[in-house]
């Protein structure tokens, strides 16, 4: 088995609204060898990972899958089980997975994942596995996945940060991971704010600074009148010595710049104990401090937005013995307590058997070796900090006033808003200054686990403190349109841009010729899919996100955003089939009810009444519904008049909204530029799309009625752009499939007259023949004379090869047709002019609008100065 093509999907996608991998691969002659005919494979596969007994595997019991083994199943189902099996085993919790045959030997794997590094290991070692079990060649199992473990602890969320996001999304928060940096940020666009751990963006860098220098930090707190222990720098061992005599044993030894409670000797209770100290320290710190050794219990005290959100009594790490075990032996069996991780990603820390720890029991006159009798507790450091092994017990309701008030100005006095303040007092419940307590320190980014996994006491939710001091008592994310469709969904998009836009907001948009910002260009292009998206979702001038979603992003890369307020499918019809495995109607539909589905429980999904298979999704939509319809009389929209919802619809050439039994009447058609008079019937579908996915953000109907008769042709580049060239009439549409042939050529019929109407036409070469030679029939029906050229980017084409598949479908509905080929696009409108006489129209189904515009314009100026040439 090998790796053919992977697919990693951040967000929701066709194959689940979970994160999910999608891997091609190839069974290199194993598609149709059951596990049960390879020998020893389900022996041994069971045995190496016996997590595989609890799988369903679609039979409703613990051991489904290995009752499939045993009757024989296949090698992609396998692997998928086992990705799964492998993630489970490091404590990931997922469960989603399938496997298809895509033909022959080629099938594709989709599993669920939470980290993606960690999962595409695990496959990897899915593969070598199966891969060692037919060849009968064992690889060493228990070093890839402390491997693989390993990749989990550089990549896995840290407590601090996971509850702050767990907080953002009880309040629907989106949270974007920001490449591999530790950065995260909730929220889209100007709602959007980065953390890192728990440092917000509203926390000072000079604050964090300060912070980070203790001596700095001790010198400002004492200005403040906040009770610090005594101490100072130490320059040089004499330095030292005076410090001590003066400070007075025991005293503290500690890094200026330090965390985590590394290089910390505390306790020096005499001049040799603090030579021997400074020697182990002066090699690895540069800057070092001395203070005065402070009796108490060690405290951490969380300050959010100036308040005292939490505080903790924290205890050194210790055992308890059994009169059996050896000391080692006791802190092995603590570490294999699941909740103690390597390092701040579970709620514990294992204790490390360090430098420090074999220092401190040696004091104590221990060793590892030591065997501690049965109830007998043996500390193993002095520090008490959880990333070094302790632990916490919650005392949040026991710190006075005094002590709250001290913890409070220490924060105002370095400027942070989120702060961790280790306090060193007998009992916090008391005044500091009457027990000899001190403020020992104060850390930016402080973890926040001990406050969330108490070991006792009250859990205290910091994460969402935190996330409310940046958001305020309701946090509440950017609204965000998305919209889908076959055809009309770029004009759809503009629109519902330009009605937000003159509402003055600052929008966001997303189309198929490029992103803008507030009606600015940021990128001119095919923008209409994932990364296009992110750019919007993560621009801070963002107040509103309009984004149009194509189908070749949804199938390769899924949603850009997590769940919308409005989706818009402005109809389904038949395009690209045949592209991405996306074979039929009914899988495009499927596709495209992605978008229709995630949207939030009170959001609502717009829907083409009059279309055949926007409506076969309707069942799939769990959300409010909105429904638009040329036709007053349609049963989905009386049906939702009817149960008091909202619909769109015509009525005597009026545009009409419906909504809780109310009608409004938005204005005449006649009135909307967009509709040519009312006769661009396909354009009026799009304006309904536009007006319901307005409605649908609660915009008043007067701003809706002001923005859609205030859009004009012009607005909407490449659409039904009108040019007068030498009494001729020029039309630029972006038709490019089977529906929008019809829909443009249709409405030109009727307003075209007795003049010729003559057609330069051509379509991407990645639509199937059968689409090409209807669209040549279409132009036949309709055009007088027919130009056919081709898009420079063949996608995958001969040349002429569609230039030939059009002419056969024009031919077939007329032998006489006028007809020239001419596959260059320019060349192919000039060859139009040529043929046409004044008040004849040529209507131009463009690849590249800005070199045909380009075209016209030069050709008007040259008419312009012939006119005037002649004039003279």
């Amino acid at each position: 088995m090998k790796v053919v093509q992977e697919r990693i999907y951040e967000g929701k996608n066709i194959y689940s609204h979970k994160k999910c991998i999608r891997i091609d691969v190839d069974l290199e002659g194993y598609c149709e060898t059951p596990s049960k005919d390879i020998p020893n494979f389900n022996f041994n596969l069971l045995k190496i990972l016996p997590e595989l007994y609890i799988h369903r595997c679609g039979i409703d019991e613990e051991g489904g899958f290995v009752t499939r083994l045993k009757e024989g199943t296949y090698l992609a189902h396998i692997c998928e089980h086992i990705t799964i099996a492998l993630q489970n085993k490091l404590g990931i919790d997922v469960a989603y997975g399938k496997a298809r045959e895509i033909q022959g030997d080629r099938y594709y794997i989709i599993f669920q994942y939470e980290y993606a590094k960690t999962a595409m290991e695990c496959f990897r070692l899915a593969i070598d596995l199966i891969n060692s079990l037919i060849s009968q060649s064992p690889i060493n199992f228990v070093d890839r996945i402390n491997a693989i473990n390993e990749v989990l602890n550089l990549e896995e969320i840290g407590p601090s940060t996971n509850a702050i996001c767990k907080a953002a999304r009880e309040y629907n928060m989106p949270i974007t991971k920001l490449g591999d940096s530790g950065f995260y940020q909730i929220g889209y666009g100007k709602q959007g704010k980065i953390i890192e751990a728990t440092i917000s963006e509203k926390t000072s860098c000079v604050a964090v600074d300060i912070s980070c220098d203790k001596f700095l930090t001790k010198q400002l707190l004492e200005n403040q009148n906040i009770p610090v222990a005594l101490g100072g720098k130490v320059y040089n061992i004499i330095n030292l010595l005076r410090l001590a005599e003066n400070i007075g044993y025991p005293v503290v030894l500690k890094p200026q710049y330090g965390s985590k409670g590394k290089g910390i000797y505390l306790n020096i209770k005499n001049e040799n104990e603090l030579i021997k100290s400074y020697d182990k320290l002066k090699d690895k710190f540069k800057d070092i401090l001395i203070e005065e050794y402070i009796e108490g219990n060690d405290y951490r005290v969380c300050i959010v937005d100036y308040k005292v959100v939490a505080v903790s009594l924290r205890i050194p790490p210790f055992v308890v013995g059994n009169g059996k075990e050896t000391l080692k032996e006791l802190i092995e069996d603590i570490n294999t307590d699941p909740l103690r991780g390597d390092d701040h990603e579970k709620p514990l820390t294992k204790i490390k058997i360090d430098e420090q720890l074999i220092s401190y029991i040696n004091k104590n006159k221990l060793k590892l070796s030591y065997v501690p009798k049965s109830g007998e507790k043996v500390f193993l450091r002095e520090n008490a900090n959880i990333s070094t092994g302790g632990i916490a017990i919650d005392y949040t309701d026991k710190i006075c006033e005094e002590n709250i008030d001290y913890c409070v100005n220490a924060a105002k006095a370095l400027g942070l808003d989120i702060c961790g303040i280790d306090l060193c007092t007998k009992d916090i419940s008391e005044d500091m200054k009457k027990t000899n307590g001190v403020v020992m320190e104060v850390n930016a980014a402080p973890g926040i686990r001990m406050h969330h996994f108490p070991s006792k006491g009250i859990e205290r939710n910091v994460g969402k403190s935190i996330l409310k001091m940046m958001y305020g008592e309701k946090p509440k994310n950017i609204p965000i349109i998305s919209v889908t469709g076959t055809n009309g969904k770029t004009t759809t998009t503009r629109l519902i841009n330009h009605v937000l836009s003159q509402m003055g907001y600052s929008v966001g948009m997303t189309s198929t010729d490029g992103i803008y910002v507030n009606n600015k260009c940021i990128h001119k292009g095919d923008d209409s899919g994932f990364n296009s998206a992110k750019t919007i979702l993560l621009n801070r001038d963002v107040d509103v996100a309009v984004l149009e979603t194509a189908r070749g992003g949804l199938i390769r890369k899924g949603l850009a955003y997590d769940i919308a307020d409005v989706a818009v499918i402005t109809n389904i019809t038949n395009d690209h089939l045949g592209l991405d495995g996306i074979n039929s109607m009914e899988e495009l539909s499927f596709v495209k009810s992605l978008v229709g589905e995630a949207v939030k429980e009170n959001g609502f999904t717009i829907l083409n009444a009059d279309d055949k298979w926007s409506k076969s999704i309707v069942n799939r939509i769990k959300v409010n519904k909105i429904f638009f319809s040329k036709y007053a009389n349609n049963e989905l929209i009386q049906k939702n008049i009817n149960e008091g919802g909202i619909s769109v619809f015509i009525e005597d050439d009026n545009i009409i909204v419906e909504n809780n039994h109310k009608r409004y009447s938005i204005c005449s058609i006649k009135d909307v530029p967009l509709s040519y008079n009312g006769l661009l019937k396909y354009n009026l579908e799009n304006i309904m799309a536009a007006c319901g996915a307005l409605v649908g953000l609660n915009v008043d109907y007067c701003m809706i009625s002001k923005g859609i008769m205030s859009f004009n042709l012009d607005r909407n580049k490449g659409r039904f752009n009108i040019y007068e060239v030498d009494g001729r009439k020029i039309i630029l549409d972006y038709g490019h499939n089977i529906e929008g042939y019809n829909a443009v050529l249709s409405s030109l019929s009727k307003i075209n007259g007795e003049n010729d109407l003559i057609g330069v036409v051509g379509i991407p070469g990645d639509r199937c023949d059968d689409i090409a030679i209807k669209i040549g029939e279409i132009c036949s029906n309709i055009l007088d004379k027919i130009i056919i050229k081709e898009d420079k980017d063949r996608r995958g084409r001969n040349k002429g090869e569609i230039a030939s598949l059009i002419k056969d479908g024009i031919l077939r509905k007329n032998k006489n047709a006028k007809l020239n080929i001419c596959l260059d696009e320019i060349k192919a409108l000039e060859k139009a002019l040529s043929l046409s006489k004044k008040g004849d129209t040529i209507i131009v189904f463009f690849e590249d609008l800005e070199s045909i515009v380009e075209f016209i314009n030069n050709k008007k100026t040259s008419n312009s100065l012939n006119l005037r040439l002649s004039n003279l």
